[in-house]
C-alpha cells in the first residue's frame, strides 16, 4: 500500500534526504606586522602586568590562595593565561618568543 503524502511533512515534498555539505576549517596563517610586534614586545618588558575582569576566575583563585598552602594567584593565571594564548595564537606565540630571544 502507497504511503499518503498527507502527514508525512517534509518527506512528502523531499524524498531523498538533503547533503549536508560540511566546509574544512581553513587554517589561515597569521601574517606578523615586524613593526607592531616590536613595540608589543618593548610594552610587555617595560610593563608586563595585565588586568583581567572576571570575578568567577577571581573567586577561584582567591579560593585557592585561602586553602593551599603558598598557592600564587600571579603564578598560577600566568601559566594558565600564558598556555590559552600560546594554544590560541601559535604563530604570534612563536614571532614573540623568537624576537625575545635576541
Amino acid at each position: 500500500m502507497k504511503k499518503k503524502a498527507l502527514g508525512r511533512g517534509l518527506e512528502a515534498l523531499i524524498s531523498e534526504p538533503l547533503p549536508i555539505e560540511k566546509k574544512p576549517k581553513e587554517k589561515t596563517k597569521t601574517e606578523i606586522q615586524e613593526g607592531a610586534l616590536i613595540l608589543s614586545v618593548q610594552e610587555a618588558l617595560k610593563n608586563p602586568r595585565i588586568t583581567l575582569w572576571s570575578p568567577e576566575a577571581t573567586a577561584v583563585l582567591r579560593y585557592l590562595r585561602k586553602t593551599v598552602p603558598e598557592f600564587s594567584i600571579s603564578n598560577e593565571a600566568s601559566k594558565l593565561l600564558e598556555k590559552a594564548i600560546k594554544d590560541k595564537y601559535p604563530e604570534i606565540w612563536e614571532s614573540v618568543e623568537k624576537y625575545m630571544k635576541r
